[in-house]
């Protein structure tokens, strides 16, 4: 018997068998250049155009505003969000509320590294400050410092348990970088890895650029094609401010399948073309 909702019930009938409507396109599968949008000034000014021959960036997830983040998947670009989950940065809006889970300061970016292992760190983290982050509209999360675990091994399981946490949707992409011999457990989550210093490195002590060790360039080399293998976009990110060891490090990451990037250890020189590999070889 149809009552008095009758024609309202039929409406939202209908409505409940109509098709859901498609998720936006997240996938990494076309993504042949990328940009770290992470340095001084980056999203000030014409950013679009600064960025727009890029496929996938990365900004700052605090820092970035709404707008921007809008305008940039506008141009059709993958925007991820930087969330260090592995450290707690002195400048951020979480920072007194993130305090008191501080461990040992990282002289080199003068940040400490956090207690991942604590209950009340992950909550802050899972449902404070990635949510508002997530709120910008970004296409996921990039998590950095998740290897901190290397030089803290009783955080293992700590940092395990808070990036499944934040793996909540499979829409939402979640990239990572570094950490090679810890990343294992936690790959199942990701969706892309980043590789650091692949053929050039900044020396904070020497404060001069180097090259790495050319067996550390094979090591990296390999975990590249090891986790591409798995089934995820892998990047690499050098720093250089010499012509020639900045060719080299594009090759390096080509030859291992991953899609290069080369800057200053600011992340403030963005290069008009993007670095391509003209073959992809893993």
């Amino acid at each position: 018997m149809i009552g008095r909702n009758g024609p309202l019930w039929a409406v939202l009938i209908a409505l409940l068998l109509l098709p859901a409507p498609a998720a936006a396109d997240r996938s990494l599968d076309g993504v042949d250049s990328w940009a770290p949008a992470l340095g001084s000034g980056m999203l000030e000014g014409d950013y679009r155009t600064r960025f727009a021959p890029f496929d996938l960036i990365v900004v700052d997830g605090e820092e970035a505003t709404r707008a921007q983040v809008a305008a940039l998947r506008r141009d059709g670009k993958i925007v991820l969000g930087y969330l260090s989950i592995g450290t707690i940065e002195s400048y951020r809006s979480w920072y007194r509320a993130a305090r008191r889970y501080r461990l040992d300061l990282w002289g080199d970016w003068g940040e400490w590294y956090a207690d991942v292992r604590a209950p009340g760190f992950r909550r802050l983290i899972v449902r404070k400050v990635a949510p508002r982050i997530r709120r910008k509209g970004f296409d996921g999360l990039f998590l950095d410092n998740v290897d901190m675990v290397e030089s803290h091994p009783r955080r293992k399981r700590g940092m395990r348990l808070l990036v499944r946490s934040l793996a909540r949707s499979r829409d939402d992409v979640l990239m990572a970088q570094n950490g090679e011999d810890s990343i294992g457990p936690v790959l199942r989550y990701l969706d892309a890895w980043n590789r650091e210093d692949v053929t050039s490195t900044y020396d904070f002590d020497r404060r001069r650029y180097v090259r790495v060790p050319a067996a550390d360039t094979r090591s990296a080399q390999n975990a590249l094609r090891r986790i591409k293998s798995r089934g995820l976009l892998v990047t690499s990110i050098d720093y250089t401010d010499d012509g020639n060891v900045e060719r080299e490090a594009v090759a390096n990451s080509c030859a291992a399948g991953a899609v290069p990037f080369v800057s200053n250890i600011e992340l403030t020189r963005i290069p008009t073309t993007p670095f391509r590999c003209t073959v992809t070889q893993g």
